[in-house]
């Protein structure tokens, strides 16, 4: 097992599947992970994927763990579970990502508002100077959304838009996901063959 322990949170906006890759990976490479989702990004993903990630977190988790046909490396947790070890800067996460990330829940954590879980841990990464990497899904982009990625940016956050390359010709939806997953991964430092690196065979 990996000693690394990385928060993952999913939020409402489309790109379900940008996240649930990313979890499949970190099992898969051994890492710590306690996971998240708002109830916005419980129903996006529901509508998205068929994945039901509402309710009790036990329940959840067995339902996750059955679509990622993994069996172990996941703490789940209510995004309004404030007791969890991620709120606070005493034991914060190695890293954090929000993927994918909202336009609510970046304007939010780029004010500081620290309304359930998945903000305040984001709160804690940046007064902590640990690794928060956001993945927003969004377009067209308006000059709030902008301003909040860069003000998120100076304060230490990685801005990691999911925007999938196609020289790699990507031949399946799943090559677009694992271009996105591949950068995530590196922003970090989690070796990976995900998707075909620029100058490569």
């Amino acid at each position: 097992m990996n000693d690394m322990h990385v928060f993952v949170a999913m939020t409402g906006a489309s790109g379900s599947m940008y996240g649930l890759r990313l979890l499949e990976q970190l099992c898969l490479n051994g890492i710590q992970v306690t996971f998240s989702a708002s109830c916005s990004g419980s129903v996006v993903c529901c509508e998205e994927t068929g994945l039901d990630l509402s309710g009790d977190p036990d329940k959840a988790l067995q339902r996750l763990y059955a679509h990622l046909e993994v069996n172990s490396g996941i703490q789940m947790v209510h995004p309004d579970d404030l007791f969890c070890a991620a709120a606070s800067g005493s034991s914060a996460p190695d890293a954090m990502v929000v993927c994918p990330c909202s336009m609510g829940t970046l304007a939010r954590i780029a004010a500081g508002i620290s309304g359930n879980l998945i903000e305040r841990s984001a709160d804690v990464m940046l007064k902590e100077r640990r690794p928060l990497l956001l993945v927003p899904r969004e377009t067209p982009l308006s000059d709030i959304h902008l301003e909040n990625m860069l003000k998120l940016s100076r304060a230490g956050a990685r801005i990691i838009p999911a925007m999938p390359a196609f020289y790699g010709r990507p031949e399946s939806v799943l090559d677009l996901v694992d271009f996105v997953t591949g950068k995530i991964l590196d922003q970090l430092g989690i070796a990976n063959n995900l998707y075909k690196r620029w100058g490569t065979e």
